[in-house]
């Protein structure tokens, strides 16, 4: 039995012993807690205060209470999913992404049409309620059963340069890029990483455990005199997966020495 004497609330001081155990290794990551009953037992509270205790460790990211199973410590391991976030272009001019294209598709595509947002807008350099084309995925990982969510923004004006691509705007990535080099664009690419809380039909959708962020990967392709042509988002939980990035040197003009 381990008493409960410090300040503060019950469930509170109840949380941080139950925090400590897990720390100094006592309760292992991926193992069952003790059950509500053997938890009262042990620090001589109520049922109310053990569940309050374990809500906040929940809300900590510490916990992860599975329905008919019990109280999990999460895990600390290693991600399960490395995403190389590299372009490669063949011999023959085609676009390959790290892989292949090794995701399978949780559902049909979903193709619709919408318009730039303030934050969309400035990263393909459009004023908000421009015209756009979407296209939503949801992919699975077949070697993890790993969950993302990906999405396809095109502007009405890029697409209507490029016919096949106003025809077809849910076709692949590797598949628009091959499009738009085609229509004359030299590509480039911008990514940026953010991690966040996830909105409520992404912690569904992804089926995050509770507390969990996800990773944002927005990703912008570049065209002629460096224009925004596309823009793509990547949405994955942030407890198992991580992005992998291989930089290289900007060539930097010469500097003229004076004589």
């Amino acid at each position: 039995m381990s008493e409960i004497q410090r300040p503060g609330a019950l469930y509170q001081q109840v949380a941080a012993a139950i925090r400590e155990a897990i720390l100094n290794g006592e309760f292992a990551p991926e193992s069952l807690l003790p059950s509500e009953a053997q938890l009262m037992a042990r620090y001589s509270v109520s049922r109310p205060t053990v569940r309050n205790a374990i809500a906040a460790l929940r809300a900590e990211g510490l916990v992860d209470v599975r329905h008919g199973k019990g109280s999990f410590v999460r895990s600390t391991g290693q991600p399960r999913l490395t995403l190389q976030r590299r372009i490669s272009r063949t011999s023959e001019g085609t676009y390959v992404m790290p892989g292949g294209e090794v995701w399978d598709e949780a559902e049909q595509p979903s193709t619709y049409r919408t318009h730039t947002t303030k934050t969309t807008g400035r990263s393909l350099g459009l004023e908000a309620e421009e015209a756009l084309f979407g296209c939503d995925r949801l992919l699975t990982d077949p070697a993890t059963g790993t969950r993302a969510m990906h999405r396809t923004l095109i502007p009405f004006e890029v697409a209507e340069a490029v016919p096949l691509l106003a025809e077809e705007p849910h076709r692949q990535p590797a598949a628009i890029y091959q499009m738009l080099t085609e229509a004359g664009h030299p590509l480039t690419w911008t990514e940026t990483v953010r991690a966040r809380m996830p909105l409520p039909d992404e912690r569904t959708a992804l089926r995050l455990p509770d507390a969990t962020p996800v990773l944002h990967i927005t990703r912008t392709t570049h065209g002629t005199d460096d224009r925004p042509l596309i823009l793509e988002e990547l949405r994955i939980g942030a407890d198992r997966s991580e992005a992998a990035y291989r930089i290289t040197a900007d060539e930097q003009p010469t500097r003229r020495t004076r004589t």
